[in-house]
């Protein structure tokens, strides 16, 4: 008997051992751990994100998430893979696979289209300055995400994670609803454990809105500590990458790969760049803090199941020993009219900039809303470009009202969050990032109720969206806004909230 019982226990080691590996939801800390210890390499991992991309993201019913993957994401494993065992990871991204939203820019085997059909083929001459600092701290970029066209600058009722080159990237927690953008295929390839992290980009929602009805974290930096050069802009004045993972600390740990001071981007120049934004995370962090809880401008319409999972995150805050400064309001007259003037303006200068410097097979805007008008059939099939238009309409960056308007954005946005913080002597602010998912709508557009980026995305601030909530099984989340610069603090408040609840449940896959 006992002979028997030996040989069963010794089949059934064999077969545990000959089990395929699942990593889903790992993290980098884990990841670099089995690294370490010959557990695993790299060319091992890539191969299996890119089964599941091929089980989940490809076959039916597909996410729609990725947009192209890289043809040298193994080849560029397996150097890495021996370059740790000769010397040892180059960087805290070493090994690790990443996604990138199809806006930026490398200059290697993939394209660079922002999702449209008419940049099919755009291959820039360098890789985006963040591309250059990811494959300097070992990171393997897998692929390009599919996003909503033109970061869903082109319409007024554009379907998020809709692009005439990447179809629709579909919600993981429910395939009818948004996943909203334009950031959609990072935040919903992280979210499905399609890779480990990703990168996206934001001028006003577009990282936090995917993060939170993806159930994943989203940083929107501060504006300068990421470099934007080889990104396709919509508005200078706003725009930013930023990191998307399922944890803080992954985010915290691409956010400090990706930062850098760039010559040919003025904003880094006084970047706080120092920071190792992982380092010193614990779950204590909100101890003592002065947390303002904003209330009444986080959109029209309320949400019951948003209201409650608000409520039960200031409780959570305050059992974790952070001071609240509750009702806070900010004054936002005049702010989203003067927004949209500014990014009008911004988009056509630094769209033809951008178009002319990359070598883009269009050279202007104008040419790009001739080729759409040309091949509307298949670019415009459910949505116009009359947000191109009014752009196209706009005069140079030297008018007056651009500049009037330019000000006033900042001044509120600035005077808003400064006096807030100033008033009630606080360390971070917070409020729900979005309402949940609303469903996709080929015909009216995007059906947005309650949404918070504006603050943070004008100002130029920092903020962090974190898992909160459900609603009906669809994932909501809390945003964290801070001062300038002040990331470090923000993601160790973040951290803490997040090791406090622990709420992320990845979709049913």
């Amino acid at each position: 008997m006992r002979n028997t019982l030996g040989i069963v226990c010794t089949l059934m080691l064999a077969a545990c051992a000959e089990r395929e590996p699942d990593f889903r939801e790992a993290d980098i800390a884990e990841l670099h751990d089995q690294l370490q210890r010959g557990a695993l390499r790299s060319e091992q991992l890539v191969e299996w994100y890119l089964e599941r991309i091929e089980s989940i993201d490809r076959a039916g019913p597909s996410l729609n998430a990725i947009i192209e993957i890289n043809p040298d994401a193994l080849s560029i494993a397996r150097a890495l893979d021996d370059e740790w065992q000769s010397s040892g990871p180059r960087g805290p991204m070493h090994g690790i696979p990443v996604l990138l939203k199809a806006n930026i820019d490398t200059a290697d085997s993939m394209s660079t289209t922002a999702g449209s059909l008419a940049l099919t083929g755009h291959v820039p001459p360098a890789d985006a300055f963040v591309v250059k600092r990811l494959r300097d701290a070992g990171a393997v970029i897998l692929g390009k995400t599919n996003l909503s066209e033109w970061a869903n600058f082109r319409s007024t009722r554009s379907s998020s994670g809709w692009s005439s080159a990447g179809g629709q990237t579909l919600n993981p927690y429910d395939t009818r609803r948004t996943p909203c953008g334009s950031s959609s295929g990072s935040a919903v390839a992280v979210a499905a454990n399609l890779a480990t992290v990703s990168v996206g980009t934001e001028t006003n929602g577009s990282i936090v809105c995917p993060a939170s009805i993806n159930g994943i974290v989203g940083i929107k930096p501060t504006l300068g500590l990421i470099s934007r050069s080889g990104i396709i802009p919509i508005a200078h004045s706003q725009d930013t990458a930023g990191p998307m993972g399922r944890t803080v600390r992954d985010a915290a740990i691409l956010l400090t790969a990706m930062t850098g001071i760039d010559p040919d981007d003025p904003a880094t120049l006084n970047a706080e760049v120092r920071h190792d934004y992982s380092a010193n995370l614990t779950a204590d962090a909100m101890n003592g803090k002065r947390v303002g809880v904003v209330r009444g401008w986080y959109g029209e319409g309320r949400h019951p199941d948003v209201d409650a999972s608000f409520e039960a995150s200031i409780e959570t805050i305050r059992d974790a020993g952070a001071i609240i400064a509750d009702d806070i309001s900010l004054d936002g007259d005049g702010l989203r009219a003067a927004e949209n003037e500014v990014l009008l303006y911004e988009f056509r200068s630094d769209l033809d900039r951008y178009l002319e410097s990359s070598g883009a097979p269009l050279k202007s805007l104008s040419a790009l809303i001739a080729f759409n008008r040309a091949n509307a059939d298949t670019v415009m099939p459910f949505f116009g470009q009359e947000v191109f238009v009014q752009a196209q309409d706009k005069g140079a960056l030297t008018d007056p009202a651009y500049l009037d308007a330019l000000e006033t954005s900042k001044r509120i946005a600035r005077t808003a969050i400064d006096n807030a913080i100033v008033e009630h002597e606080l360390d971070v602010l917070i409020v729900p990032t979005n309402g949940p998912a609303w469903m996709i709508d080929h015909v009216n557009g995007d059906n947005f109720s309650i949404g918070s980026s504006s603050w943070a995305a004008i100002s130029g601030y920092p903020s962090i969206t974190v898992p909160a909530g459900f609603a009906d099984g669809l994932p909501l989340g809390l945003t964290f806004i801070s001062s300038p610069w002040n990331e470090k603090q923000l993601i160790e408040i973040a951290h803490a909230f997040e090791q406090a609840t622990r709420v992320r449940k990845p979709p049913e896959l």
